[in-house]
């Protein structure tokens, strides 16, 4: 059991503390009221015991709000969902992860990401996704359902052209000269890139190599409003939705686009790389 684990299962004890104190009963009344063993309600509220969905059902009866039952089951959700290694996540394959960022798209007004070795999924070609979707298939030893996954991804995409939405990205130069794939699929999805600057909805910063820094370039991360982190490592997803957290993102977010440069420049950057591709 992770720290990070056992912090939010206490955290969700405090919340079922916080509904049984507001219904003016203590810890005996309320396990009367459940028909449990008082220790069972001990254990739940300092984060001694993992509840189960019918266990946040009840609750929310006997502290006389059914409506706070949604709430703790997401709580609950959250435990497992929280931090997920990859050979979990992708358990399935590819696709079902994919799907599970076109909701979270379509729930969001502005995205903000970053990247550091690779062009963010939301900007890359069939072919380029492709060929990093196989890559890392091979390297974890998922489901090989790259081809599912590859639709899923282009279907993403038409969030791009939907009103009402803004995508705020975030990419390190080496992202566009790492050769993940074959030279002319990296060139046609450069060629990508400087089509999506057009895009009144896009705004695409490059952080150019030898530029100051604050900080250094991480791993990549996505910030879906100021409700959801979805932060990325080699082994690990994680979805944080603590305000805390999602506003040390947020400023990460700003450190770095500091030392972005936006249209021509960003431009020029990408076309450099393009043309460096053409000595190969």
């Amino acid at each position: 059991m992770t720290t990070d684990f056992q912090q939010a299962r206490v955290a969700l004890g405090a919340r079922l503390r916080e509904l049984r104190t507001e219904a003016g009963l203590n810890g005996r009344d309320m396990a009367g009221a459940l028909g449990w063993q008082p220790s069972k309600v001990s254990r739940l509220e300092n984060g001694k015991q993992t509840p189960t969905p019918a266990d946040m059902d009840a609750w929310a009866q006997a502290s006389g709000q059914p409506d706070a039952a949604s709430e703790l089951k997401g709580r609950l959700r959250g435990l497992e969902t929280r931090y997920r290694t990859w050979r979990r996540q992708l358990s399935a394959g590819h696709r079902p992860r994919q799907e599970a960022g076109i909701a979270e798209t379509r729930r969001t007004e502005t995205i903000r990401s970053f990247e550091a070795g690779v062009i963010p999924g939301i900007f890359q070609t069939a072919d380029y996704a492709r060929h990093v979707l196989t890559r890392y298939v091979d390297l974890r030893g998922t489901p090989r359902d790259v081809e599912q996954a590859v639709s899923a991804r282009i279907q993403r995409q038409n969030a791009l052209y939907e009103q009402g939405r803004k995508f705020r990205v975030l990419v390190w130069e080496g992202a566009l000269r790492v050769l993940i794939c074959p030279p002319d699929v990296m060139a046609a999805q450069l060629d990508r890139l400087i089509g999506l600057l057009g895009l009144g909805n896009v705004s695409l910063g490059i952080i150019p190599f030898g530029v100051p820094m604050s900080i250094a370039p991480g791993d990549g991360f996505s910030i879906y409003d100021e409700r959801l982190v979805i932060s990325e490592t080699w082994n690990l997803e994680m979805w944080l939705d603590e305000a805390e957290e999602i506003a040390l993102f947020l400023k990460i977010w700003a450190t770095l686009d500091s030392s972005a440069v936006y249209g021509h420049q960003a431009h020029r950057l990408i076309a450099r790389a393009r043309a460096a591709l053409d000595t190969l």
